[in-house]
């Protein structure tokens, strides 16, 4: 049994517990959606799927509340799979190893998977605990929501009942979250060009590892270095050792702020101790300027061999210039939200193949013109470049409604509970509601969660106190939700 089993509230820690222990990333979540179904049907709950996947459960109202406003409870099946550099770990396979460790919930080198399998648990213990009271109660389980709402996008209409979605993928207990920014994909692809090894040159790796990552909206405007960047900028600094660049590659989300990133570079052999006296200089400079954010951050080189020829001096300089030129983390902050970041981007992967370089940017914005135009920006760093910039998989942003009856009485039964305001929110980040809109235009909603930190990164965990409070919270709202 699981040590999350002498955690407070039951069911909630035991049903995440068992998510943990079924491997389900994105796009490899249907074991989890198996056992999900299985569960429900046993406990005699009506259970439904659609086209792309998603997972619809329905259980009656509590006797004598059958009057009220139908709600759902929505969750999505998949999590982020990042792992420490040393952890061996196959996201696929291996199950997630919860542990408890003071005040809160972490995972043994991976991340933990509470964005957003506590919020899949809540929903799963108020369909198992009788004890909660509730009005006709659905429960929406979305697909692939972490590599690009998926499941969000294939939503159809007329499938949910609810006049009310309480969506569970917030992640600061306190806060109500009435909106959030959209987002789009920006792919750029470089021709590449090959040459043999120059005389007298080795090659040699360079890696950068060590930083925090972490989630690419929620946590973009913290300031934490993005490796691909870092790496870039240092390459272009050694204009003057005249490196061919053989290889590029980093980063592994495009919505996960990219913690590791590694060069092969070709260098004149008697030019490697000055590279590698460069390097430690340059650790000292990110040391300096990282220092608050960044205190695990390391810089290596290693001579290494490969069977990949180096990149012409101007193939290698035009991608090393493109990575050092591409725009990276809040671009713009809100004027009409005080302290929240309107437009960011995050460089979140590149890999280079034979014969072209691959850079994943995501684009998020509160206002789709601002999305627009970081997007056209990096079509026309393209243009410049001599690559081709694909822009696709768009989302709206959650436009946020003053008006919403459901944040006025989420607002109302926190003050009651805790005896203070919460605060009312929107996040840098993309939740499903926005997508959500479009099918079920009157549909009212809310989002709301405990306290995660690190999601996107081996250091996420979730504050344990937060669970019971954001627990005591939904329970109590299930219950004070009016009438139709």
């Amino acid at each position: 049994m699981s040590e999350l089993s002498q955690l407070s509230p039951q069911p909630l820690w035991n049903i995440f517990a068992k998510i943990c222990s079924i491997p389900h990333p994105s796009y490899h979540e249907e074991a989890l959606a198996q056992h999900v179904l299985s569960w429900a049907k046993e406990k005699g709950l009506h259970t439904e799927r659609d086209q792309v996947g998603n997972i619809l459960i329905r259980k009656p109202a509590t006797p004598g509340m059958e009057n009220r406003k139908p709600v759902a409870l929505q969750a999505h099946l998949d999590m982020v799979a990042q792992k420490n550099n040393d952890t061996v770990h196959d996201f696929t396979r291996d199950p997630i190893q919860p542990w408890i460790d003071g005040e809160w919930v972490k995972a043994r080198g991976t991340t933990l998977g509470a964005d957003n399998g506590i919020g899949m648990a809540s929903a799963l213990a108020v369909l198992c605990d009788d004890s909660v009271q509730h009005g006709p109660l659905e429960v929406l389980l979305t697909m692939t929501e972490e590599a690009g709402m998926e499941g969000a996008f294939g939503l159809k209409p007329h499938w949910l009942e609810a006049d009310i979605l309480i969506n569970t993928d917030s992640e600061e207990e306190g806060e109500i979250y009435m909106g959030c920014a959209g987002g789009v994909d920006a792919i750029t692809t470089l021709p590449l060009t090959r040459e043999a090894l120059p005389a007298g040159f080795q090659t040699c790796k360079l890696t950068i590892k060590g930083l925090k990552g972490g989630h690419s909206g929620a946590e973009i405007h913290l300031g934490l270095g993005n490796a691909n960047k870092l790496l870039a900028r240092f390459l272009k600094e050694q204009a003057a050792l005249a490196l061919r660049l053989v290889d590029f590659n980093g980063g592994t989300l495009r919505n996960a702020i990219p913690r590791e990133a590694f060069a092969i570079v070709a260098v004149a052999a008697d030019k490697f101790d000055t590279l590698k006296a460069q390097l430690a200089r340059y650790q000292a400079v990110l040391e300096n300027e990282l220092a608050a954010k960044e205190k695990n951050l390391t810089l290596s080189l290693e001579a290494v061999e490969t069977q990949l020829q180096p990149l012409t001096a101007k193939s290698g300089n035009t991608l090393v210039n493109l990575l050092n030129a591409t725009p990276n983390g809040v671009i713009r902050n809100s004027d009409v939200m005080k302290g929240v970041v309107e437009t960011s981007l995050n460089l979140g992967i590149v890999t280079t193949h034979e014969s072209k370089a691959e850079i994943i940017c995501l684009i998020r914005s509160l206002i789709d013109s601002g999305k627009d135009a970081l997007a056209g920006a990096l079509q026309s760093l393209g243009e410049l470049a001599g690559a081709q910039v694909e822009v696709k998989g768009s989302y709206p942003g959650w436009q946020p409604d003053d008006k919403s009856p459901v944040m006025k009485l989420v607002r109302e039964t926190y003050s009651t509970l805790f005896g203070k305001t919460p605060n009312i929110q929107v996040i840098h980040a993309g939740l499903e509601c926005g997508l959500f809109k479009k099918p079920y235009p009157n549909m009212d909603m809310v989002s709301i969660g405990p306290t995660i930190t690190g999601p996107h990164s081996p250091d996420e965990q979730v504050n344990i106190e937060s669970v019971g409070q954001y627990w005591t919270l939904l329970t109590a709202l299930l219950k004070a939700i009016p009438a139709k």
